[in-house]
């Protein structure tokens, strides 16, 4: 969507304030002995309690939150999979209020984690935050879409690290997946052209190894095509402005 009076902002900021509360939460739970059902049974909560619908849900998702760990690139389904030190997991949590969207996600490793593993996850998250700035500096009117995904997959490959090509940014707001699709990677075919108030959200999925996750047998977790890989993601959503994003999705 694009903003088009000063109410559609202030849902935004809601909505925005919510889910990102809501992430921060889950994240500060994390530690090994939990199981993603039950940080995904915090997030339920924390959005019946603020009123909000998961997003998730709303398209026949199972859970009211997606937790991806090690293999799982997105879109994880939370359960009795209880998490271990070294693990990589990615909280994402997307959901609606008055009729307006917004969409988070972060990634964070269990600690302690093992020393022969430490360096390489810590630079991959490290990469994955400075692609999703990059991106969202990159994402001002008038800047194609390919543009902002070769802002991103700049500072994944200099890093050392790839982008998984089949997930992209998006359009949000009024829905939770609209267009335009951003892709994290440069693509000069994407020639759309962002406008002041759009609302989108930055996402690269930076990974260790592959380009590409496929989908398991669930029918919704998307598993990286590389077994041992690891993948990276944080997301925000965003007003693109000539001033730079205003981000909707930042920590309190």
């Amino acid at each position: 969507m694009s903003i088009e009076r000063p109410d559609d902002l202030h849902h935004l900021r809601i909505i925005g304030r919510i889910v990102a509360d809501i992430r921060d939460a889950m994240l500060a739970e994390v530690r090994p002995g939990i199981t993603t059902g039950a940080l995904d049974a915090l997030g339920a909560r924390m959005l019946a309690a603020a009123g909000a619908h998961s997003a998730p849900i709303g398209v026949g998702f199972p859970e009211a939150t997606c937790i991806s760990v090690n293999e799982e690139v997105a879109h994880g389904i939370p359960g009795k999979r209880v998490l271990r030190a070294g693990d990589v997991i990615n909280i994402d949590v997307s959901a609606s209020k008055n009729g307006y969207f917004a969409d988070t996600g972060a990634t964070v490793l269990v600690d302690p984690v093992p020393r022969r593993q430490a360096r390489k996850l810590r630079r991959l998250l490290i990469a994955a935050r400075r692609a999703q700035a990059a991106g969202m500096q990159a994402a001002r009117p008038g800047a194609t879409v390919g543009s902002v995904g070769r802002a991103m997959e700049q500072v994944a490959r200099r890093a050392g690290f790839r982008v998984i090509r089949n997930l992209a940014s998006h359009g949000v707001g009024r829905a939770i997946h609209e267009p335009p699709e951003i892709p994290g990677y440069d693509a000069p075919h994407a020639t759309h052209r962002l406008r002041a108030g759009d609302v989108i959200t930055i996402e690269p999925f930076v990974t260790t190894a592959g380009q590409y996750a496929d989908e398991a047998a669930d029918g919704w977790t998307l598993i990286n095509e590389v077994p041992d890989a690891r993948c990276a993601q944080f997301e925000h959503t965003l007003v693109v402005t000539e001033d730079g994003p205003l981000v909707l999705t930042a920590a309190a």
